[in-house]
């Protein structure tokens, strides 16, 4: 039986959590003091990773880390929400970072910043993005930078066949990264041919599956496959679909999903009918 391996957010940071600070930060005189729990009461997520920082210009501060397999528009959001417990938890100045390992939909734009203004308060966070697919390969064994090794076949540049096996070597030459083989795999898989990739290293699904970026992988697959299902139904019932009401789709998880797809075929499912798109857009607003 396999060995379950901890090859989340966590774990990545940790390999070398200094160069890490020091290359979200863009400050080479940050350090790492600690790591420190990320769970806010209702809050508990595997792809923030919170670290308590110093630098001697601005003494000790968090830094924290969000890890995003795909950019959504409930991001910025979050953000707000994850610096401000974090802030008010330690007492402590906080520089936010999201890190996007794959790109977005093309509808969707990656903002930087959440803004919202109400009966004339207004409420802001910038944080930092980072988009691994613009990072340049070439830094991860320059710095260096193990956390990122397992993320080199998405990188600029790192798409290469002599690229990949480079980034194994130095997985395998450590100890201490050779368990993270099976995760370099899986994002090989998105740019190299399956039976290449099961060729040149192991590929052990049972320790990948304890992967949170692998969750969510499946997951984002269940809710694209409903959500394309649901626009073929609609498209064969009411015609062409403006391409905002697809924008909105993209917004709602499974389940809202499945009950939109209840109406969108309520004379056989017996759900609540809707005889124009017009009622089906009332649905999906409600």
């Amino acid at each position: 039986m396999a060995k379950a391996v901890d090859i989340g957010s966590k774990r990545l940071i940790n390999l070398a959590p200094d160069a890490w600070l020091q290359w979200v930060t863009q400050r080479p005189e940050v350090v790492a003091k600690e790591i420190l729990g990320s769970e806010f009461q209702w809050i508990s997520r595997e792809t923030d990773v919170l670290v308590k920082a110093y630098s001697p210009t601005h003494g000790d501060f968090l830094v924290l880390n969000e890890l995003q397999l795909r950019y959504t528009r409930q991001i910025p959001l979050r953000m707000r929400a994850y610096a401000a417990l974090a802030q008010e938890r330690y007492r402590l100045p906080t520089y936010p970072v999201l890190i996007n390992i794959l790109p977005p939909p093309s509808t969707l734009t990656i903002v930087n910043s959440y803004e919202q203004e109400f009966l004339g308060l207004r409420a802001i966070q910038d944080y930092r993005v980072i988009n691994l697919w613009e990072i340049d390969a070439e830094i991860v064994f320059q710095q260096p930078l193990p956390s990122l090794l397992p993320f080199v076949p998405i990188l600029q540049g790192g798409g290469e066949v002599s690229v990949v096996q480079r980034a194994l070597q130095a997985l395998r030459a450590d100890a201490q990264l050779n368990q993270l083989e099976s995760l370099l795999a899986f994002f090989a898989s998105f740019v190299l041919e399956t039976p290449l990739v099961q060729q040149m290293m192991r590929w052990d699904m049972a320790i990948l599956r304890e992967s949170p970026w692998y969750h969510e992988i499946e997951q984002r697959g269940i809710q694209e496959g409903a959500r394309r299902q649901l626009i073929r139904v609609l498209e064969q019932r009411f015609g062409e679909i403006p391409h905002e009401v697809e924008v909105r789709l993209e917004g709602k998880n499974v389940e809202q999903l499945e009950i939109l797809m209840d109406s969108a075929l309520a004379e056989l499912t017996g759900g609540i009918a809707v005889n124009s798109f017009e009622d089906f857009i009332k649905i999906l607003s409600a």
